[in-house]
């Protein structure tokens, strides 16, 4: 990880090897907390821009919200704290990092009297999956680990002990030679990858998992729609069996740190010419050309530092 200088904790910004938690934080030892994962790019005119940045402060709430958690600070504060963590550490492009957990000043499951934290950090950080993932698509495997039942965990929240069966997905995926995991649902329907969603074509149409398949409802998930319906591509939301990945036409990910990125193979299934599809590399290039600042049609979801 390259170092930035300051990371907003509690108010205040502090430097970056000071912003540190007690060994008894509530949210080490149980997980209890939400974060998010923010990306700033700098577009061809020298200005950088926060994707997104309305949809993830909403979100970061919304998940508070579901856990019960009470964020000490109001969406606003939020919103522009993580523009200002940009600004301090002087950064053209980065991944931006808010997290809300719970302190140290009780222990046990009832979290009720816990301090509620926050805390935004920003850093340099390039591709997620590979500098090659993008055009040249990756290689992934059914995994082993299953998704959460959406009433085991409520999986509408982006909460941070869920990302432990994320975790062991993701490993078990590289240690066997792949680049990423797909996860099943509890019913054996297609979820998501282990940070990312799927999406796949076939015969023309753009399928991706209903959002009752355990999945996250992914803000760059949500691009793609819109994208697709510009684009006039067909797209639809249902229950994806494993197979219909095998002989797909087309598949991507999508995510805020895996962007938009295709995937060539499956379980050692070769998908379509095992190169990047000609929608996914439509979508790509209208994603793309959208965070560089070329597309004015999509402003909407730019916010300039």
């Amino acid at each position: 990880m390259e170092k930035s200088e300051k990371i907003w904790l509690d108010g205040q910004f502090v430097p970056w090897h000071e912003a540190n938690v007690h060994v008894l934080t509530h949210t080490l030892h149980y997980g209890f907390g939400v974060f998010e994962g923010i990306r700033c790019y700098q577009t061809s005119q020298k200005k950088s821009i926060v994707f997104r940045l309305p949809e993830h402060v909403d979100r970061l709430f919304d998940s508070a919200k579901i856990l019960g958690i009470e964020i000490p600070f109001a969406q606003k504060e939020i919103f522009a704290a993580i523009l200002n963590v940009v600004r301090e550490n002087r950064l053209e492009e980065c991944y931006i990092r808010p997290i809300v957990f719970l302190g140290h000043n009780k222990m046990g499951l009832n979290p009720n009297g816990v301090d509620v934290r926050v805390a935004i950090a920003a850093w340099p950080w390039g591709t997620y999956l590979g500098d090659d993932a993008l055009n040249k698509g990756i290689r992934v495997r059914v995994s082993s680990f299953i998704r959460h039942h959406v009433n085991i965990t409520m999986t509408r929240a982006k909460a941070c002990g869920y990302y432990i069966n994320s975790i062991l997905a993701k490993a078990e995926a590289v240690q066997d030679g792949y680049d990423e995991a797909i996860l099943l649902d509890p019913s054996g329907f297609v979820s998501e990858g282990s940070g990312e969603n799927i999406f796949l074509l076939n015969k023309g149409t753009l399928s991706t998992p209903s959002l009752s398949c355990s999945n996250l409802d992914g803000i760059t998930r949500d691009a793609v729609f819109e994208i697709c319906k510009d684009l006039k591509i067909d797209i639809e939301e249902r229950c994806i069996t494993r197979d219909e990945l095998y002989i797909a036409d087309e598949i991507f990910l999508t995510g805020t740190a895996a962007e938009i990125t295709p995937v060539r193979e499956v379980d050692n299934r070769t998908i379509g010419t095992g190169k990047k599809g000609e929608i996914t590399d439509r979508i790509q290039k209208t994603f793309f050309d959208t965070i560089r600042g070329d597309n004015p049609q999509y402003e909407k979801w730019l916010t300039e530092v």
